[in-house]
């Protein structure tokens, strides 16, 4: 369903460590973490605010298959999808942050616009 990055991961690892992402980041409104998970997050992050724009019942459902809490699909929702009504994509900004301390990784900040 994402891109093509495996992130070094076992395919149930990679997914499941993507999904817990794309919550924080609805929830949160940020994530510090790694570019190369940062551009995989921003792929169903922004799937998942264009499901919050239909609003219906099956997006609603589809919604919280993937997204692991019930209150930031409401919040999803209620709130953020609302906000870019107007907007067609683009929803996430990536901020490049330097290399990583410990082993040099580049590191990103991802926001919602």
């Amino acid at each position: 369903m994402s891109g093509t990055r495996k992130l070094g991961k076992p395919t149930a690892a990679r997914v499941s460590m993507i999904r817990g992402m794309v919550t924080y980041l609805i929830e949160n409104g940020s994530v510090e973490t790694t570019l190369s998970r940062a551009k995989e997050v921003r792929i169903m992050a922004d799937k998942m605010i264009t499901l919050g724009k239909t609003n219906t019942l099956a997006s609603r459902r589809q919604a919280l298959s993937y997204i692991t809490k019930e209150e930031v699909v409401k919040k999803l929702f209620d709130e953020v999808a609302p906000q870019y009504a107007e907007r067609n994509g683009g929803y996430t900004a990536i901020y490049k942050l330097g290399p990583r301390r410990g082993d040099a990784a580049e590191m990103a900040l991802i926001k919602l616009v």
